[in-house]
């Protein structure tokens, strides 16, 4: 990763409220980056104070906001967009900073949160409410309303991409913007605000709180916050909408995942082999639709073997990321061991990678594989989220779709084969919110929704497409006569 610059002096990463800068009054933390483990940044928590100015900022721009025309709306959001095209090497790089991934990596997800906003900004044509005469004079329509200030507390794993699947089509909308990025992230939030604020948005229209726990507490709390989207692990997803839910707020809040690939023999080997390999090992593994467990059916040895393959040959650096944290380093460690005291066999063990040149003191960890990993075992369950393939061998499609099935989450899931009969029976079978055909990481493109089900999701409906938006908005019912009829009835 010669490519990668390390700052001679920390950045900062600041509260944006009212469209000033400005520091947090909290105590200061260190941004360290996974790359090598050294200091990048800092930034201070926010407290209550600086919460309150943020969304009473937030509330007073609300009024004027709302009212401006959808159009008007949407040519600020496209402006927004070339904006941020223009500058995306800038926030690439912070990407891969202070996120540890590569740089192929930090392009794709910033160039699907570009996707979403694309999404947001064609709803002034594509968002066609209806308007019917329901009886001789009467007609009814529908209006889309906005709901005031409302927040998105987003995780450390896309600093950019999952972000922009929430601030575009929400303040397109018309609703006032209050972020909290995560704390072991936030370096890349100064760009989308400075473009932001290029891009002609009102002060107040758009604001970014720093902190961590206590912050988002604070954020939930707030009697003026409407609305909270979360996306992080489901421990604190059900925490959030629990607490958000308990105060009579509308809350969507993504949480993990333990994601399931069924891999029968007949799979197109190639595909398979680059599909499965490429799905556990993208973003370290970091990543709720990362392929976790590979349900192999009958005799999968030749495809197992190409994913081995290809998985071996990923150079670290450039073909797979860092790990964020020496904790979370440490803890996938821990966990292989674990496994394999439990019975597991390493097919490929990465726990002594060779990390890149001059950052040997970053966070790594190679890719791994687990073969005849117990079904009811910690690697087979619970989500490490790092670049670990469970594999657990079965002796029937049922048998692999029982185990699918009985998992806690319900992010993803996908079969590799080469019988679309069977595929598609396969499908209608597993439990999962997004499902793959010979697809590795099945994410639906715009204007398909995300989301998935049971422990992955805690709230109604998806959080991008055309499912989110009456997450972010109220629909008014209006009915209108104007002359009485001469043979009225009950509807007219």
């Amino acid at each position: 990763m010669d490519h990668v610059i390390f700052p001679k002096v920390p950045m900062l990463a600041q509260n944006f409220c009212a469209g000033e800068w400005s520091t947090g009054g909290g105590e200061r933390r260190e941004i360290l980056s996974p790359l090598n483990g050294q200091v990048i940044g800092h930034y201070h928590e926010s407290n209550p104070s600086d919460i309150l100015h943020g969304v009473e900022q937030a509330e007073r721009a609300f009024q004027g906001w709302r009212q401006t025309p959808l159009k008007d709306r949407c040519q600020i959001m496209f402006r927004l967009r070339d904006i941020l095209l223009r500058d995306r090497d800038k926030m690439i790089a912070t990407i891969s900073l202070e996120n540890g991934k590569t740089q192929s990596e930090a392009l794709g997800s910033f160039m699907k949160g570009i996707e979403v906003l694309e999404y947001a900004l064609s709803l002034q044509n594509i968002d066609d409410l209806a308007r019917l005469q329901v009886s001789r004079g009467v007609y009814c329509e529908y209006r889309r309303e906005p709901l005031g200030v409302v927040a998105g507390i987003t995780p450390f794993n896309f600093p950019a991409m999952v972000p922009m699947w929430t601030i575009p089509i929400a303040l397109t909308l018309g609703n006032c913007y209050l972020w909290k990025p995560s704390e072991k992230t936030p370096l890349t939030a100064k760009f989308i605000a400075q473009a932001a604020v290029e891009a002609g948005l009102p002060a107040g229209v758009f604001s970014i709180i720093q902190g961590g726990r206590e912050t988002v507490e604070a954020i939930i709390d707030h009697p003026l916050v409407a609305a909270i989207a979360f996306v992080g692990s489901s421990r604190v997803a059900k925490a959030v909408y629990q607490r958000g839910t308990n105060l009579g707020k509308r809350v969507l809040a993504l949480g993990g995942a333990k994601n399931h690939i069924l891999l029968l023999p007949d799979a197109d080997g190639i595909l398979a082999g680059i599909g499965i390999a490429d799905s556990f090992t993208g973003c370290a593994g970091q990543r709720c639709m990362a392929a976790s467990v590979l349900l192999a059916v009958g005799n999968c040895a030749p495809i197992i073997e190409k994913i081995k393959e290809r998985a071996a040959a990923m150079v670290l650096g450039e073909s797979m990321g860092a790990i964020i944290s020496s904790e979370q380093r440490d803890f996938l460690n821990a966990a292989i061991a674990r496994a394999e005291a439990a019975g597991a066999k390493i097919l490929l063990d990465g726990r002594r990678p060779q990390a890149p040149q001059g950052m040997q003191g970053g966070y790594w960890l190679a890719p791994t594989i687990l073969d005849h990993v117990p079904a009811a075992g910690e690697a087979a369950q619970v989500e490490l989220f790092g670049p670990i393939l469970s594999i657990i061998r079965c002796q029937t499609i049922s048998q692999a779709i029982a185990i699918e099935n009985s998992s806690a989450y319900g992010n993803a899931a996908a079969v590799f084969t080469s019988n679309g009969a069977l595929a598609d029976k396969v499908v209608a079978a597993l439990q999962a919110g997004m499902v793959g055909i010979n697809i590795g990481v099945p994410v639906p493109r715009e204007p398909f929704s995300f989301g998935g089900i049971n422990a992955s999701k805690f709230g109604h409906g998806d959080i991008t497409g055309g499912a989110s938006l009456d997450f972010w908005s109220n629909l008014k019912k209006v009915t209108t006569k104007w002359e009485q009829q001469k043979d009225h009835n009950w509807m007219s």
